[in-house]
């Protein structure tokens, strides 16, 4: 059975699932510079800084909740994509639990819309690179591999993203067509996501510049010399959602098609470092740039106070030290067990060339963080 044809509307209507985080961000704002788009933004909180045209909606929603969600959302019928850019966070990544609470999220949000969206076309799916790899089993951390779409699937733990995968199937197969995104470590700007990387970094270069402390890569010798996993620029992630949600190539196949979402280039922490410490006007030393003991979650854990001296004396946006930073994630990713590397050839293949180095991307996000006064 083919995908049912609609003849096409005035506007595109596009839903955004998880507006408030990284990548959800972006979306709408490349949607919206687009007059053709209406959007609609779903987050479980109001958004903090909302976006004031009369062509986006957002609306506040606990996917977890199945009669709230059918009672918010159920009236988008006239939806033509769907951006799936969100997930539930309450339990470890690879668990049993995890798996499920992100399978009800997703089957609520079908449930409510797909019964009166006779026009959807396609829904874009948002995993990660985590994909290749079981979080849980053994693995060969000097293994040099570049995963493509096609790897097989980890046979140990329980990933949360195979759940999501086959749900799209089994409920889009002759309705609509869909696509998974595969980022890695994703670059961007928000107060509402969990792991956030630049959050974290801005707010470590920064209180290291104010207390004078060095700039110090805290991780494995492995990670800080040789490149462990791909970074993806939210705006990149965002483009590449909608490139392939509006690819006729894409669009035609109901079977659903999977990409790598990275920026491209390689990196290596120990070349960038350096540029990074300069940017936040901290002390980069020579010497000890590089040390495997230390933790940055331990460095940081009682600076809470110091983060307000910084937002009360700079006048920033009032944030707790932990709306930014997760510390623990910046040790992890410091400290990756295995390489995490895909190839981005499929997606070059069919005309998607938007790349970046992924040393610009930080740098960029660095001053879109003091754009929004959330850093000095």
């Amino acid at each position: 059975m083919g995908i049912e044809e609609h003849p096409e509307s005035t506007k595109k209507v596009a839903v955004v699932f998880g507006v408030t985080g990284l990548v959800g961000k972006e979306l709408v704002k490349k949607l919206l510079s687009e007059s053709k788009w209406k959007v609609y933004g779903i987050s479980r909180k109001p958004d903090i800084k909302p976006i004031q045209t009369s062509n986006y909606h957002c609306i506040s929603c606990d996917l977890l909740n199945p009669s709230e969600t059918k009672h918010k959302l159920s009236f988008l019928h006239d939806v033509t994509h769907v951006f799936w850019v969100t997930w539930a966070t309450q339990f470890p990544m690879d668990t049993y639990e995890c798996s499920e609470q992100n399978k009800a999220m997703l089957s609520n949000a079908l449930n409510s819309i797909l019964p009166k969206a006779k026009a959807l076309k396609h829904i874009s799916l948002q995993t990660g690179m985590k994909h290749y790899v079981s979080i849980k089993g053994p693995s060969k951390v000097k293994e040099d591999r570049l995963y493509d779409e096609n790897a097989p699937r980890a046979t140990s733990g329980h990933n949360f993203y195979y759940v999501l995968e086959d749900l799209l199937k089994e409920r889009l197969t002759g309705k609509a067509a869909w696509s998974v995104h595969r980022p890695g470590l994703i670059l961007g700007s928000s107060r509402r996501t969990t792991l956030n990387f630049i959050g974290t970094l801005c707010v470590y270069g920064t209180i290291c510049k104010h207390l004078h402390l060095p700039f110090v890569f805290g991780g494995t010798k492995d990670c800080w010399e040789e490149m462990f996993l791909d970074a993806s620029d939210a705006r990149l992630v965002a483009e590449q959602h909608i490139w392939a949600a509006t690819n006729d190539a894409i669009h035609n196949n109901s079977d659903g098609q999977a990409f790598n979402a990275i920026n491209g280039p390689s990196f290596t922490w120990k070349e960038i470092w350096p540029a990074i410490g300069s940017k936040f006007g901290a002390v980069v030393p020579t010497k000890g740039m590089f040390s495997s003991d230390f933790m940055v979650s331990k460095a940081m854990a009682d600076k809470g106070g110091v983060w307000k001296e910084i937002v009360a004396k700079e006048k920033l946006v009032v944030t707790e030290m932990e709306d930014l930073a997760n510390w623990g994630f910046l040790d992890v990713v410091f400290r990756c067990p295995v390489k995490m590397l895909g190839t981005r050839y499929k997606a070059d293949q069919l005309g998607f060339s938007t790349t970046y180095e992924t040393l610009d991307s930080i740098l960029y996000w660095i001053d879109a963080m003091r754009n929004e006064k959330l850093i000095p």
